[in-house]
């Protein structure tokens, strides 16, 4: 049993992906994440810190049951994860949500981005239908964009526009918890700190407990209180972001930061 303030709780996450056999030819495995396992607790931002192919975005996918796990254990708020089927997963769908690296790509394109931000409000049943539209003119609004632009289509977007939208989609299901999987690594630096800065805010209004994912050591630094360090399918170190900064005890950690002069946070 996890303690009171500890709300995920992962142990031993693994994920193998298998090739079948083809003409008479044995099939083949690659390992994408071994034996991973960290805690987060309630409120906090947790960082998964890794180069590309780490596995990093492998286990954010797998917490939310987005991936099925080979196997190991994840606990979120006293229900294991990878066990739960039908309307208790549902349930916890609602809970746990995402925000894409290109939040535009996750868009349908044919369809009003408002009608989208409007779905997880239908799908789980959050608001009287006579409310919906005001609830998505408020969340709009609420991450910086105007209620007229509920009706524009994605590709009406700018990048921090799209991640915008993709931050009220994710919010429009009232979650606990959101993973943050590279959510500003195509943006600018400006738009970076915009973002960021309003990850922050939300955070704090809404008490949202955050995994963010990047290779960005200064947002790490930025956004974090505790991070977990990836490197080729396994957690080498985890730790207070201001211990993995100031006296990182794996090799993996210090080549890290020894690729970045000074990790500072992005602007804005």
């Amino acid at each position: 049993m996890s303690a009171p303030d500890v709300l995920l709780d992962v142990r031993e996450l693994r994920k193998v992906y298998r090739t079948p056999a083809v003409l008479g030819r044995g099939g083949s495995e690659f390992v994408a994440v071994e034996g991973a396992s960290f805690t987060v607790r309630r409120g906090e931002t947790f960082g998964l810190i890794g180069e590309s192919g780490s596995g990093k975005t492998t286990v954010g996918r797998m917490l939310l049951r987005l991936l099925d796990a080979t196997s190991g254990y994840v606990e979120f708020d006293g229900y294991e994860v990878l066990r739960l089927a039908g309307p208790r997963l549902r349930d916890l769908r609602q809970r746990m949500q995402i925000v894409f690296q290109d939040s535009g790509s996750a868009f349908n394109p044919r369809l009003p981005v408002g009608e989208q931000v409007a779905f997880p409000m239908r799908k789980f049943r959050l608001h009287p239908e006579s409310e919906i539209k005001s609830r998505v003119v408020d969340l709009l609004e609420h991450v910086g964009l105007w209620a007229d632009q509920a009706q524009r289509y994605p590709h009406e977007f700018s990048g921090g526009q799209r991640q915008r939208l993709g931050i009220a989609r994710a919010l429009a299901a009232q979650p606990d918890f959101v993973v943050l999987d590279e959510p500003t690594s195509a943006l600018d630096v400006s738009v970076q700190g915009q973002i960021l800065n309003l990850l922050c805010d939300l955070q704090d209004e809404r008490g949202l407990t955050l995994i963010l994912i990047s290779h960005n050591l200064a947002v790490i630094q930025h956004m974090c209180d505790h991070a977990a360090v990836m490197h080729e399918g396994h957690v080498v170190e985890t730790g207070s972001v201001d211990e993995l900064f100031g006296a990182p005890r794996s090799d993996i950690t210090r080549q890290l930061l020894d690729a970045v002069l000074e990790p500072t946070a992005p602007a804005g």
